[in-house]
């Protein structure tokens, strides 16, 4: 019988994904990662091993009561330190660039999909699961991933940055269910989660307010400067760089004959371009850090589908690989407001074929 550690987050997906392994026959364990805490040190050293007990939120007090009513082992990991490291000081620091971060991305690739998997193999486990709604396939050897069979629901966006190693070890049970279907098998397994309802902000950012938790982490006010137009006039004065993302219209503070947005963000000049929507709209894309699912890169030039994010309809573009680690994505059609920093996320038809950094947006025509 294999042996499954169950990544459980206090929610629904995670219980549900424990409860339907554990009908299949699996020998699971559930365990959760303390990333972070308010009014926890952030960067308290990582790799305690805690119990159900030693629970200090509701996530996970929840997480413990689902494993308890299944009757599964459950451990607490203590990874504050490794999360402040590589997710949220990659968060902060990306912001500083100018670029807009994208931290479950990053924690996916560096904590539950690198840390929490050390964490199994070391004790023995034969395998990992989370309630992702995605799919994983071996196919003559080749571990792929395709997205989810619920579009509704379909999350593969955020696991671009998994490879060979790590789909090799991955069980997704709800990637051929729907959210309903996992709410009933909670129900029927009498799982206090069942019902719970689901989380849309970023963990360490609760409140939404990303400027205010980078400068009380780091201790600075980020200055005032100069909000320009595309010829370099100034328009009047932001409130700091790191408050502003490309595309937006609100907020500004700045009266004009028409509707102004942020196009772009200069970081060493301390400015931020304002222009109309039309200047929001790229003919493609340059990437960097990018990854290939199947364990090495595809022919170039590639027809794809392609997802700059999270909740967008896929649209047809070609990529060109430039180098070892970085493509080039030109779009059939304009695309609205890309943002450096953000993931591009290619498709071959359900197929993950891998993704990248958003590096810089590329002009029409």
């Amino acid at each position: 019988m294999k042996k499954v550690l169950i990544a459980m987050s206090g929610g629904v997906d995670s219980s549900a994904a424990a409860l339907l392994l554990q009908k299949e026959g699996y020998d699971c364990a559930g365990a959760m990662m303390r990333l972070y805490v308010p009014g926890m040190d952030l960067q308290k050293e990582s790799g305690r091993v805690l119990s159900g007990a030693d629970a200090v939120t509701d996530a996970e007090r929840d997480a413990a009561a689902a494993a308890a009513a299944l009757g599964i082992p459950f451990s607490i990991y203590d990874m504050r330190g490794d999360f402040f490291r590589w997710v949220i000081q990659d968060f902060i620091d990306v912001y500083k660039a100018g670029d807009t971060p994208n931290p479950c991305i990053t924690c996916n690739r560096t904590m539950k999909f690198g840390a929490f998997l050390d964490m199994a193999r070391r004790m023995g486990y034969d395998k990992i699961a989370t309630g992702h709604y995605a799919r994983v396939s071996c196919e003559n050897g080749r571990y792929t991933l395709y997205k989810a069979d619920d579009p509704a629901k379909d999350q593969s966006y955020v696991l671009w940055s998994l490879g060979q190693e790590q789909l090799s070890s991955l069980l997704l049970p709800l990637g051929s269910r729907n959210k309903e279907e996992a709410r009933a098998a909670a129900r029927a397994g009498a799982l206090g989660t069942a019902d719970k309802k689901e989380s849309q902000d970023i963990c360490f950012v609760p409140d939404g307010d990303y400027a205010g938790f980078i400068e009380r982490t780091l201790g600075i006010s980020f200055p005032e400067g100069d909000f320009v137009d595309e010829q370099g006039r100034v328009l009047g004065r932001h409130r700091g760089i790191i408050r502003y993302t490309v595309g937006q219209r609100r907020g500004l503070g700045i009266s004009a004959g028409e509707p102004l947005y942020v196009l772009s963000k200069d970081a060493k000049k301390n400015q931020i371009v304002l222009g109309p929507e039309k200047g929001l709209f790229s003919g493609g894309l340059s990437a960097v850090r990018a990854n290939w699912t199947c364990g090495q890169a595809p022919a170039s030039p590639l027809r794809v589908q392609a997802r700059i994010r999270y909740n967008q309809k896929a649209f047809p573009a070609t990529v060109v690989r430039a180098g070892e680690d970085a493509f080039c994505l030109a779009f059939d059609a304009p695309q609205r407001a890309v943002s450096p920093g953000q993931s591009v996320v290619l498709y071959a038809g359900a197929r993950v074929l891998g993704g990248g950094i958003i590096a810089a947006a590329q002009p029409t025509g």
